[in-house]
């Protein structure tokens, strides 16, 4: 029988909140470079995300090196060492499991980027005046006093 709070399609406040510790845990890790690997400790990634599963057995991490670049690698690295990290997330959280690691790139900042480029589009904007004709309500009411 599903839990009627959980049955509403987005993630449990149990899934969100093991999420959030993992995220944590994964970035002070990362950030301390505490696993030895050098492809790690010479470039800096930032975890904005991670997604837990419904059983919690399952945490996808979205990661993205600063300034985008050799992401590629940044995801090879994080999956060749995805074993240590976990040892390492577990023994940072008292979970009853700790989750399998997957690593995805978070596009969540080019997705921003591109609806913003969107936004600005001429045939997106609405006409609010602009310097030439500026309309302000408080002008408005100052005359109707």
């Amino acid at each position: 029988m599903k839990n009627k709070a959980s049955s509403g399609g987005g993630p449990s406040q149990r899934q969100l909140r093991v999420g959030e510790l993992v995220r944590h845990a994964l970035s002070d890790i990362l950030s301390r470079g505490d696993l030895p690997d050098p492809a790690l400790t010479r470039v800096v990634i930032t975890v904005p995300e991670v997604r837990m599963s419904p059983d919690l057995k399952i945490a996808t991490c979205y990661v993205m090196p600063l300034g985008g670049k050799d992401a590629k690698a940044a995801i090879a690295a994080l999956a060749t060492n995805a074993k240590p990290l976990r040892g390492e997330i577990g023994r940072r959280l008292a979970l009853k499991s700790i989750p399998e690691l997957r690593f995805r790139i978070d596009t969540s900042f080019e997705e921003g980027s591109r609806i913003d480029a969107l936004l600005r589009l001429p045939q997106v904007q609405r006409d609010l005046g602009g310097p030439e004709g500026d309309t302000n309500d408080t002008n408005d009411q100052e005359d109707a006093v």
